[in-house]
């Protein structure tokens, strides 16, 4: 029986001496060099009695020999649970405690703090820092660099990855083989990658954008990755020119604006620039593309669904909305009340179908109904509309959906507007307790550079353009939207922020 991931991504490479990761300090891993760190990172698995099937969580700053043991799980059998390094103990706790992994893999720094949640537990623990040392790195450096690969069909799960938990507690989202092959396969052939590419990756590996998107990918098209610990600006701009592809999150592309060294001649030699995990202003769009040439191609995913939708990479790439649904996978919008889909052009909410969608739920059986209609489909809870040339435009998350007064108010409408006044640079529009009306419309706004936001001016500039009662009864200015790793405005804390705007 085959290992379908690891005989997709990592089998062809073995004995392939070309580059795969080139490094921060101008050090080089080959395929063939990662290939053997891993399988000797899968005999530690195994030798501390982690089973096919077993969770392994993992807490640690980016390094390649954190992306070896995501590989060494899936040669092993073992289903890779990455964290955000942001979590703090407690946050770990609870996803420890609910996935209940065989070993937690966690930074020197964090071994105090967290053997207490391991042995807990019932795991071992063992310890990876971000220069690739620790107790992990120390076994694994003596062990054997062949490991007989574990079968594992197209249904096992290959990994977990927990939502961010802004409707309640986190959910483990199960991926298996299937899902992370077929959504790379997909991005290979849209997105045209292929052995010649070399990615500017600077994103973290702990969340499926820069993991599951980035990494499978180049791995599957066979190409190779600039693999730096984060953005730095510094850092980008030395690198750029040796690369031919880069997937970044919106402030990436905003902060490399705000640098006089990226030029259209820095670019001239890149073939894609893509961006996700969060929306991209169209100003940004305009301003990259008159600065470079380039024009970014914007896509759509959830940790659910892996990638779902993509501009296109020849045709036009539409600022502002997300595209088109990837090959094999299936979308509609529907009405939220009667479940039936919606005319074109309207607005609903996203359902997703095909074998990206993962498989449901850790131990929440009932939850995985709930989100599942009776013929496959998934609800994403992603509001939409799809245009008459059918381009797919996010207008917010259905958690977000503000009701005042009784009439439904979609925040990315307001924000639109806002975003178009003078001095804004970007927006965010919450709804808070408000005693007359349920909920009252909040805007929060950060002014451009050398800009001061009028509150007054702002709402005299949208008046006429919205309905009354989506206008907002209050706007504040803040220096930067609170924001999770991955670029995506947090509106929990912003509501939590305002909670008292009209109480009082």
């Amino acid at each position: 029986m085959p290992n379908v991931l690891y005989d997709a991504l990592l089998a062809p490479h073995q004995g392939n001496p070309k580059p795969f990761l080139y490094l921060k300090d101008g050090a080089v891993v080959s395929y063939d060099a990662f290939l053997k760190l891993s399988a000797r990172i899968a005999h530690v698995l195994r030798d501390h009695g982690v089973k096919p099937g077993d969770r392994v969580a993992v807490q640690v700053k980016k390094s390649p020999q954190a992306l070896a043991l995501y590989a060494a799980c899936i040669q092993a059998g073992a289903i890779f649970l990455p964290l955000n390094t942001a979590y703090t103990p407690t946050e770990v706790e609870y996803f420890v405690g609910n996935a209940e992994p065989g070993l937690v893999v966690c930074d020197e720094a964090a071994r105090e703090a967290l053997t207490p949640i391991a042995k807990k537990a019932g795991a071992l623990l063992l310890t990876l820092d971000g220069d690739g040392k620790g107790t992990l790195a120390d076994e694994a450096a003596a062990r054997d660099e062949r490991f007989e690969t574990v079968p594992r069909g197209e249904d096992d799960l290959a990994a977990f990855l927990y939502t961010s938990g802004t409707t309640g507690r986190s959910k483990g989202a199960m991926l298996t083989h299937r899902n992370l092959l077929s959504n790379a396969r997909s991005l290979v052939e849209a997105w045209r990658f292929d052995e010649n590419d070399v990615l500017l990756h600077a994103l973290p590996i702990f969340h499926t954008h820069g993991l599951f998107v980035a990494c499978n990918v180049i791995l599957l098209a066979q190409g190779s990755m600039i693999f730096l610990p984060s953005f730095q600006i510094d850092e980008m701009i030395e690198w750029l020119p040796k690369a031919t592809s880069m997937m970044g999150v919106p402030t990436f592309y905003t902060r490399l604006l705000d640098d006089p060294r990226f030029t259209r001649q820095l670019t001239s030699h890149m073939r894609l620039f893509t961006s996700g995990s969060a929306p991209l202003l169209a100003e940004t769009h305009v301003a990259f593309e008159k600065r470079t040439g380039h024009r970014i191609l914007e896509r759509y995913g959830m940790t659910e669904t892996n990638m779902t939708t993509s501009n296109p990479y020849d045709g036009e790439r539409r600022a502002g909305t997300v595209g088109f649904a990837l090959p094999d996978v299936e979308i509609r919008v529907v009405d939220p009340e009667t479940r039936e889909i919606v005319p074109g052009g309207e607005i609903g909410v996203l359902e997703v179908r095909g074998p990206n969608v993962f498989k449901g739920y850790w131990r929440m059986p009932e939850k995985t109904r709930e989100e599942f209609r009776e013929d496959g489909f998934f609800i994403t809870g992603d509001v939409v509309t799809i245009d008459k040339d059918g381009y797919v435009q996010i207008v917010g998350r259905a958690k977000d959906l503000i009701i005042s007064g009784g009439y439904n108010i979609y925040p990315k409408e307001v924000e639109l507007l806002l975003d178009e006044q003078e001095g804004v640079l970007e927006s965010a529009v919450i709804g808070v307790p408000h005693p007359d009306f349920g909920e009252g419309v909040v805007a929060v706004v950060v002014p451009k550079k050398g800009s001061t936001l009028d509150e007054q001016t702002i709402l005299d500039g949208i008046r006429g353009k919205i309905a009354r009662f989506k206008q907002p009864k209050r706007i504040f200015a803040v220096d930067e939207l609170p924001r999770n790793a991955m670029g995506k405005v947090q509106k929990k804390a912003l509501r939590d922020l305002f909670v008292g705007t009209f109480q009082g």
